[in-house]
């Protein structure tokens, strides 16, 4: 037996769990493992298991962008680094505002172990496959979104076990996921090829974007806000019908953040019907948004975020030997060529044409 199971074990004690029957759920990209318990009586629960020593520290509201950088891609990025006290903490104000997060009966933070309350199997991307209408889902979720965005967004989160900052997703947060793309793609493709220049005429036609998105960034963002992190509770009512997971690295982001995570999907097709119509309704409920100036910032982050994640599909490909990722660029790079043609992205657009040649961006 492991030390971490023994860990495992005498948490469960502690949580009066030691009788639960343990079924582990399928893993992820990330260094967290999930098992939902079935104890002798009552409702089923989640354990979650996140060692704090698996990942690089989370930043710290005080550092500069180079403190960041050097203390590593958590830091950089301003993740999160799976700390349980960052998951309760977001949990409690999604509650507060009226949404729907899991309770957490018991927590251990230092040992990042904690017991959930289980939303059950109902993911939008499986009950859509199981032929649920997938248009009042979408809905659903963005009116959830607006739910959130008219909430005050506080600086600190206040949290069970601790306080937990929400820092904004600034420039240095979003160029670093930006520059996976221009380190991570020529380790996977051997015909790009971006020297010095190239990557500083990268940096150079972002620069607007990450800018903008920065002083823009009003409200807390799920930040991986999609059909595969919201469970579908059909037995709650209005925005609580939207059950909300995987939210730990929650920061304070411009209001599209979210919505393109949903709308346009690294791992399942959504229609531009059904983009549409999620969008009007957005508007139709924040009113106070110029559409216009929304969207092109909604356009110029989702590209933003697509070379993010196809940087990332790359690296779990090439470094960690994760093939399965290749199945979900092809998605991700019509998502990208098809934002690259709107208003704002024109550097961004002739930074590909000089260094991406189209039959590589499939």
């Amino acid at each position: 037996m492991t030390d971490r199971e023994t860990e495992r074990l005498d948490f469960l004690a502690a949580a009066g769990l030691a009788d639960a029957v343990r079924h582990p759920l399928p893993g992820d990209a990330s260094t967290r493992r999930y098992e939902r318990l079935t104890p002798p009586s009552g409702p089923t629960l989640m354990l979650m298991d996140q060692a704090a020593s698996a990942e690089s520290p989370p930043a710290d509201p005080s550092w500069t962008p180079e403190q960041r950088i050097a203390s590593g891609w958590n830091a950089t990025a301003r993740l999160s680094a799976g700390r349980i006290e960052a998951f309760a903490a977001v949990a409690e104000h999604l509650r507060s505002v009226g949404l729907s997060a899991p309770a957490l009966p018991a927590l251990d933070a230092p040992k990042g172990l904690a017991v959930l309350e289980d939303f059950g199997d109902g993911l939008f991307a499986r009950v859509i496959e199981q032929g649920q209408d997938e248009a009042p889902l979408y809905l659903a979720a963005v009116e959830a979104l607006a739910e959130l965005h008219a909430a005050p967004t506080p600086e600190v989160l206040q949290g069970p076990v601790g306080d937990w900052p929400l820092l904004t997703y600034d420039e240095t947060a979003l160029q670093g996921g930006a520059d996976l793309f221009v380190e991570w793609l020529p380790k996977l493709n051997e015909r790009l090829v971006f020297d010095a220049a190239a990557v500083a005429g990268w940096r150079a036609a972002w620069a607007p974007i990450t800018a903008e998105g920065a002083a823009n960034a009003t409200v807390m963002a799920h930040r991986d806000y999609h059909a595969e992190n919201l469970i579908w509770m059909p037995e709650r009512d209005g925005v609580k019908r939207v059950g909300m997971i995987d939210f730990q690295d929650a920061v304070r982001a411009h209001p599209s953040w979210d919505l393109h995570s949903l709308l346009q999907d690294a791992r399942r097709d959504v229609s531009p019907e059904i983009e549409a119509l999620a969008m009007d309704r957005y508007f139709a409920l924040r009113p106070e948004h110029d559409r216009a100036d929304f969207m092109r910032l909604y356009a110029g982050l989702a590209a933003l975020n697509e070379a993010r994640i196809l940087g990332i599909f790359a690296r779990l490909i090439a470094r960690d030997g994760k093939p399965r990722y290749r199945q979900f660029m092809p998605r991700m790079w019509g998502h990208l060529n098809r934002n690259l043609t709107r208003p704002g992205l024109e550097g961004v657009a002739a930074w590909f044409d000089r260094h991406v040649p189209v039959e590589a961006r499939q």
